[in-house]
Order: structure tokens, then sequence, then C-alpha cells
């Protein structure tokens, strides 16, 4: 059976193909391919632009834009010649480098310098690179973008519903009001430095040989300085240069990245759930399409299952991203083969993510806030607002207020009528009673308001 997205074993790339499509350049086997032949190509580069290497003479400008056009130009019908030499040597990396060596005996100035290629390298050195590579394309032209975008929607919302006063529940109880402004605030705050983390996240590299003692390299040419010549090499491809390894570079910062992308999720979900539930008792209703069906017995249902999507979503690629952080940093003695298995689902559980995204920003356009409901809800409540009373009653040395608004509120219906009352039966000054008379559950907000809308400024 041939491969399509209807026979595609994974969802990421059957059934959400559409979804992931902007990610196979960077997560795929042919992008793994690319930035190795990258790394294979900028260290050759290097080499031949290194006055402390004469064995490799200094390159033609007509050489360099062969080389770069290797890199720039590499496609498709590149990648499927390297899997075909591969078939042969069973070796990915190996594969590429006689792939260059092709290429290079293709031009007269290159054809004698093959043997330069890998020079002194271990599959390591160009592999750890390669997904260096990968992470810091990912980071700039998948994650940021699209945080970006869930930023500026989550922080329109709260800024549109910065004044719309809610009731909120602790325990599931009322409890004191704020505004669905300041909740979403609260998430997009979250989110944001998750993000942060995310972004400024040092991506570390190496190129030292098999254990890591440039051994290779100081036997052919000790007159190098070697720790410095790669250092110089890892930062040239804008990464950061880690002197201390065995054959693999450990991985460390692959786990600080996975475990900030599994925050950022669990934030994601709790919001999805908070959303979900606030769809569930109304607060919310959903924009409804046409053609669309919520229930195949149910006709009335609109189900929330963008939001549903998302979380299933968001915890399949933390179950990957957890395993990915635990297991990375783990290796026998100087190296052993695990990691390499391990890293090739690095796509899946960025495929799982970006899934889990797009559903969220398509939840989020559907919905429609209930003002009505939201209004309702606290003129029931009353109750609440038995904290700011007996705060103000504290303010004026009356004893127990807490007691006497537990005895007059706790487990009873409130009405405005009875707290009315109650405040005018109190031995307080005038000015302190009509204060407290002037206050309505839809008024108690604190600074919820004015936190939502600093949300803007904030992100500035």
């Amino acid at each position: 059976m041939q491969l399509s997205s209807l026979t595609a074993i994974s969802s990421v790339d059957g059934r959400y193909a559409g979804r992931t499509a902007s990610l196979r350049e960077i997560f795929s086997e042919y992008g793994l391919i690319r930035y190795r032949v990258i790394v294979e190509t900028r260290w050759f580069q290097a080499l031949a632009a290194s006055a402390f290497f004469p064995q490799v003479p200094q390159l033609s400008s007509q050489a360099q834009a062969f080389l770069d056009g290797l890199v720039n130009d590499f496609g498709l019908q590149a990648a499927q010649r390297v899997k075909a030499i591969e078939a042969t040597t069973n070796h990915d990396v190996k594969a590429v480098e006689y792939y260059l060596k092709e290429c290079f005996a293709k031009h007269d100035e290159l054809a004698s310098l093959t043997e330069f290629l890998h020079f002194a390298c271990t599959s390591e050195d160009i592999n750890n690179l390669s997904y260096a590579l990968m992470m810091q394309d990912a980071r700039r032209r998948v994650f940021q973008p699209v945080f970006d975008e869930i930023d500026a929607v989550l922080t329109g919302m709260s800024i549109q519903y910065a004044d719309v006063a809610m009731l909120s529940r602790t325990h599931g109880q009322t409890a004191s009001p704020t505004t669905m402004g300041k909740e979403i605030a609260n998430v997009v705050m979250r989110l944001r430095r998750q993000t942060t983390q995310l972004m400024q996240q040092p991506i570390l590299g190496k190129i030292n040989g098999a254990v890591g003692n440039f051994n290779a390299h100081m036997a052919a040419c000790p007159e190098v300085d070697w720790p410095l010549f790669a250092q110089g090499f890892v930062e040239s491809l804008d990464l950061d240069f880690n002197p201390w390894t065995t054959q693999i570079e450990p991985h460390d910062w692959m786990a600080e990245i996975f475990h900030t992308l599994s925050r950022y999720h669990t934030i994601l979900i709790d919001f999805c759930r908070d959303t979900w539930a606030y769809i569930s008792i109304g607060y919310f209703s959903q924009k409804t399409i046409a053609g669309e069906v919520g229930s195949s017995t149910m006709p009335h249902k609109v189900n929330p299952i963008d939001f549903e999507n998302a979380e299933g979503n968001l915890g399949v690629a933390n179950a990957l991203l957890a395993h990915l952080a635990e297991k990375l940093p783990v290796s026998r003695w100087q190296r052993d083969l695990t990691d390499s298995t391990v890293l090739r689902t690095i796509g899946t559980a960025a495929g799982h993510g970006m899934i889990a995204y797009s559903s969220l920003l398509k939840g989020l356009g559907k919905l429609q806030l209930n003002r009505q409901k939201l209004a309702a809800d606290l003129d029931g409540s009353w109750e609440v607002l038995a904290e700011p009373i007996q705060t103000v009653m504290r303010s004026y040395g009356i004893e127990n207020p807490y007691e006497q608004l537990k005895a007059l509120t706790r487990g009873k219906t409130i009405t405005a009528d009875i707290m009315v009352k109650f405040i005018q039966s109190l031995d307080i000054p005038a000015e302190g009673k009509q204060k407290l008379l002037q206050l309505t559950p839809a008024a108690y907000i604190g600074n919820a308001a004015d936190m939502a809308r600093s949300l803007g400024q904030a992100r500035q």
C-alpha cells in the first residue's frame, strides 16, 4: 500500500498532515540529511579558509560558489541519492560524506581534496551540530511565530474583556470576582515566561572527535590549536561551543529546551481545560459553522472539540518531550546509540504540538463571550461580598467580623436585600456604611481590569 495521508501510520503525517506541513523541511529525514550536508560542507570550507591548516589550499571564488550551491540548492533528488548510497553503506552519516565526494569529483579544483571531507570527524560531530541547527531553525521558524500568534490572540482577548466582571470559583465554589480579561492575562504572562526561556536557551555544539579530546586532530596536525579552531567553527554556525564532551555532546541543552516546551504545553492544557469548563457553564458560546456536526445523534450540540483536540495533542507531545528530556542526557560510558533513534522523534513531538496550537487558535476564533450569563451568575452570588464587608468591619475594630459573616452567609442563599440589611445594622460610621452599600459582586473586582489592560504594555 502506497504512503499517503490516508495510509500514514502517524496522525502527524496522516489525518493532520496539513497542519504539520511546515515542519517537514526541518524535522524530516530529508531535513536531517540537509543539515548534515551543511555541517560537512561548512567544516571543509573552514579548513580551507584557515591559515593554520595549509594542507587544504585556499579555494577560488568558483569553488566556494560551488560549495555554497551544494548547501543552498540541496533538494529531494539530492537527498534520494544520499539514501541510495546509505542502502550500501548502512551508515547514514557516511552516506552524506560519500555523496559529497561524488559532488567534489565533478569539480576540477575540489576533486583532489575529497579526503578532507569529514576530516578528523566522528559521526556525532556531524550529528550533534545537525540537530543543533535543526532546533535553531525550529525555534526561529516554527515556535516563535506560532507562540507570538497565540500571545497576540490571547492579549487581544484579555484587553477586550478587561472590564467584564466574572464570578471566580476556588475549589469549585463561588469566590471573590475577577474579570475574564484578567484570567486570560494570567495565562499570557505564564506563557511569555516560558517563551522567553525557550528563545534565550543556549544551543550547544561540539566537533572534537571520537571521545571529545581531539585525538585524531592532534595526531595528524599537532601544530593547530584545535580547541580554538573548533570553537570558532561552532560559533560560526551561531551555536555555543561545548568543549566538555565524550563522543557525544551530552544533550543537556536539549533537555532544557524540551522541558521548557513541556511547561509551555502544560500551561496551555490548563487554559484549554478552563476554557472548556467556561463553555460548559455558558460563559462562552461557540460560533456555529454551516455543515459541521457536533454529535452523530444529538443535533443541538456544538462541542468544544478544538480545545479537546489541543489538550490531547499537547499531552502526546509532552509524553514524547518528557522521554526526550530524560533519556538524551544519559549515555553509557563514552557513547551508546540509544540517543540516535530517540532523536528522530523530535519532529513527532513538534508535530503534535503544532496540531495543538492550530486547534487552540481555531477554537479561540470561535468563542463568543456571553456577558449576560456572567452578569447573572454574579447577581446570584451576593455571598461573595462577605469578604470585603468583614474586612471593613475589621478596619473599624468590630469584634469577630469573620464569624458574623460566616453565620450570615455560609451554606445559605444570600440576596442583595439581606446584605443591605446586615450593612445597615453595623455599628460603623455612615461613611463606611455608604462605601459598603455601593458594593456589588460585579463591582468587586479589585485591580483586575487594570492588570488586564496593562498586558499590552507588558508585551512591548
